[in-house]
């Protein structure tokens, strides 16, 4: 299971296990997280958490929220990713995810060495949906009944790993590069939807047979091709 481990002055002072839907963090007493202090708003940040992948939300704090010294309103977090908040660091652990993730990044996450990828990003984090829109989007949906739209998988066409393919397993899948494009499939009871997660510094959002994906979830189809952060590949019913 996922946790936060919460330190002051390089001193661990606890840890805590991302066991539920929405965590709080902030002054106040009745946060999941509190923490005591006067750089810390009263309702500073949340964390939302879907299976095996948490989001971090700023809810307008005085000073901000910090991920490894870049300032965000929401960010989609990785194993090993430090939070700042005041003089309190937080870092989110989860390394069952980036075990999952190796194979993954091998066909799908784009990395600064990648053909055609320039060797610095500037990452805005601003995740175009809201973090409790992802949340909701996947509760009306029945992402957690008992039917199922069959197997998928996704090939790579472009890029240093084209021709690899991606099994969808998982209710959600995250596809890009954080700060650039990153966008996400779920798995749902009526099918596979694609859903913008963070636009980054990409002037629009990730394409489908050649047109932007809205706001909304965007059904997929067998055959479809989708561009996520320069890289295209085909979704496939298998």
């Amino acid at each position: 299971m996922a946790k936060l481990v919460l330190s002051f002055n390089d001193q661990i002072v606890r840890e805590y296990e991302l066991d539920q839907e929405v965590m709080t963090i902030g002054r106040k007493t009745d946060n999941d997280i509190h923490i005591d202090n006067l750089a810390v708003s009263g309702n500073h940040a949340k964390v939302l958490t879907i299976l095996n992948d948490s989001f971090i939300e700023d809810l307008g704090s005085t000073n901000g929220t910090y991920i490894n010294g870049e300032k965000i309103s929401k960010h989609a977090l990785q194993n090993g990713e430090v939070i700042s908040i005041g003089k309190h660091e937080i870092t989110y652990v989860n390394e069952a995810a980036e075990a999952e993730n190796d194979d993954f990044e091998k066909t799908l996450i784009i990395r600064p060495d990648a053909a055609g990828m320039p060797e610095e990003e500037e990452a805005d984090q601003k995740i175009e949906q809201s973090i409790g829109q992802i949340a909701s989007d996947l509760a009306q949906s029945g992402a957690g009944g008992s039917g199922s739209p069959g197997d998928a998988v996704l090939k790579i066409m472009s890029g240093a790993n084209s021709g690899q393919e991606l099994q969808l397993t998982k209710i959600l899948t995250t596809l890009g590069k954080p700060g650039v494009q990153v966008a996400a499939i779920t798995r749902r009871p009526t099918g596979y939807f694609l859903i913008v997660v963070d636009a980054g510094s990409s002037e629009t959002n990730p394409l489908v047979n050649g047109t932007e994906v809205g706001s909304q979830a965007h059904a997929l189809k067998s055959g479809d091709e989708i561009e996520v952060a320069g890289v295209k590949m085909t979704f496939f019913l298998v």
